[in-house]
């Protein structure tokens, strides 16, 4: 894996966001058309959603290297490992749908393909081991930042991240005896210590999505 690259990369992004204000501009024309459901404190709302992207495309180093090591301690990394590296690609060398990526507005882009893919990998694993790779709920998160790209071009890099985990994972991926024993290893107390340091991303950064109201 070479978060590092990626870790500079969004560091580079950081850069040219503080020069430009590139991000900001963009929340800004967007807040006015946020779907209803999504909610943002009234006195900062630009500058907390500003915060949320942010801290989005910043989690995905981080968010890799987590579910690396969880596959490596299931013994199931030669499996996992070349979808995250597909994830990590993203960033890398992004597909041709995603186009330029220069500042964090771009890098928006390639943020969700990469949590997506995380996400879909979550879902293989609570079909197997009834719990995630890793517990961190990036659902609201994402359905957030698919907001924020828009629906169409979200929907296009939503079939990026299926055809990437049909290729790499089916059942036959967790079919092995190394994955029985991993499995004991998630019912003991220290691992659900270790799960408490993911928190709800989007909760954390007060932006939420209010269920219970209708659209217009």
């Amino acid at each position: 894996m070479n978060t590092a690259a990626v870790r500079e990369q969004i560091h580079q992004a950081q850069l040219y966001e503080s020069r430009t204000g590139q991000l900001q501009q963009r929340l800004e024309q967007q807040l006015p058309h946020l779907h209803p459901l999504i909610q943002l404190p009234v006195q900062d709302a630009k500058g907390t959603l500003a915060r949320f992207v942010s801290a989005y495309i910043d989690q995905v180093p981080e968010l890799l290297e987590a579910a690396h090591a969880v596959a490596r301690e299931a013994g199931i990394e030669s499996q996992i490992k070349p979808v995250l590296k597909i994830a990590e690609a993203y960033f890398l060398q992004p597909p041709s749908v995603v186009g330029s990526h220069t500042g964090l507005d771009c890098l928006l882009d390639e943020a969700y393909l990469a949590h997506r893919l995380v996400e879909e990998v979550n879902d293989l694993y609570i079909r197997h081991f009834q719990q995630p790779l890793i517990p961190v709920d990036t659902t609201v998160a994402n359905l957030i930042a698919h907001q924020l790209i828009g629906e169409t071009f979200a929907n296009q890099l939503d079939e990026v991240v299926h055809h990437s985990v049909d290729e790499m994972l089916d059942d036959e991926s967790f079919a092995v005896e190394s994955v029985e024993a991993y499995r004991e290893t998630l019912r003991s107390p220290q691992t659900g210590e270790a799960w408490k340091r993911w928190p709800c991303l989007s909760r954390q950064l007060s932006v939420e999505l209010d269920l219970h109201q209708t659209s217009h």
